[in-house]
C-alpha cells in the first residue's frame, strides 16, 4: 500500500488535450518523514508513522521531542499510518514524496467534513416536515421518537437533531489526472472531504490493491 499525507489547496478545472474540462483538487502532498516503522512482531501490524508539517521543538512535550530525535528528524506537525506489506523496505527518517503516485493512479482520501455546527432533522437528514401553513403546530419538528412505555427508551441510532459535519469522510477510488513533484502537488479528478487547508491521508485505492494482487496471482 502507498500512502502520504497532504493538505486540500483548493478546486479548479484543467482541460484535457482532447478539448474536455476535468474538475479537478488540488492537494499538497508530502514531503513526508517516517517517524516510526511498525511489525507485526513488536506492534501486531505493518504500518509507517508519517510526519508531514514543519513545528518548533517548543511547542511540544519532551516525549514527543524524544520520539522525533530518535527518527532522527525535525519535529512534525502532524502524524498518520499508513499500512504496508513490507516494513523491511524502509528507514527512519526516509523521505516520501508526492513521487509515490504516477498518472492514472486510484486513491482513497480521508480527511474531516466541514462541520456545520447544530442542526435540525430537516437540514441533517432531509425530513421533509410538516404542512407550513397557518393553523399547524407542526413545522419543521422531528416528530415521534419513541413510545412511552415499551420499551421506555429511544432506541441508539434514531436520526436527531445534533451536530452536522466534522466526521471523518474517505472519498473512495479518485483517479490521479498529474503529478507536479516540483511544488508537491496532486491533482485528483472531483472533490475531496473537509475545508480548505485541510488536512488530508492520501492512501492506493483499495479497489486498485485488490485488483493489483488478482492479477500477480494469475500472472504467478
Amino acid at each position: 500500500m502507498k500512502g502520504i499525507i497532504g493538505k486540500k489547496i483548493a478546486m479548479t478545472q484543467i482541460f484535457s488535450e482532447d478539448g474536455k474540462m476535468i474538475p479537478v483538487t488540488m492537494l499538497e502532498a508530502g514531503p513526508c518523514i517516517v517517524t516510526q516503522i511498525k511489525t507485526t512482531e513488536k506492534e501486531g501490524y505493518n504500518a509507517l508513522q508519517l510526519g508531514f508539517g514543519e513545528v518548533k521543538a517548543k511547542k511540544l512535550n519532551r516525549p514527543m521531542n524524544g520520539h522525533f530525535e530518535k527518527a532522527e528528524t525535525e519535529p512534525k506537525r502532524y502524524l498518520a499510518e499508513v499500512r504496508v506489506e513490507d516494513p523491511s523496505a524502509f528507514q527512519l527518517g526516509q523521505e516520501i514524496s508526492v513521487e509515490l503516485f504516477s498518472k492514472g493512479d486510484r486513491v482513497d482520501i480521508s480527511g474531516n467534513s466541514k462541520g456545520k455546527g447544530f442542526a435540525g432533522v430537516i437540514k441533517r437528514h432531509n425530513f421533509a416536515g410538516g404542512p407550513g401553513s397557518h393553523g399547524t403546530h407542526f413545522h419543521r419538528a422531528p416528530g415521534s421518537i419513541g413510545a412511552c412505555a415499551t420499551p421506555s427508551r429511544v432506541f441508539k441510532g434514531t436520526r436527531m437533531p445534533g451536530r452536522m459535519g466534522n466526521q471523518k469522510v474517505t472519498a473512495l477510488n479518485l483517479e490521479v489526472v498529474d503529478v507536479k513533484p516540483e511544488r508537491n502537488l496532486l491533482l485528483v479528478r472531483g472533490s475531496v472531504p473537509g475545508p480548505d487547508k485541510g488536512l488530508l491521508v492520501i492512501r492506493e485505492s483499495v479497489k486498485a490493491a485488490k485488483r493489483r494482487k488478482k492479477k500477480a496471482h494469475i500472472v504467478t
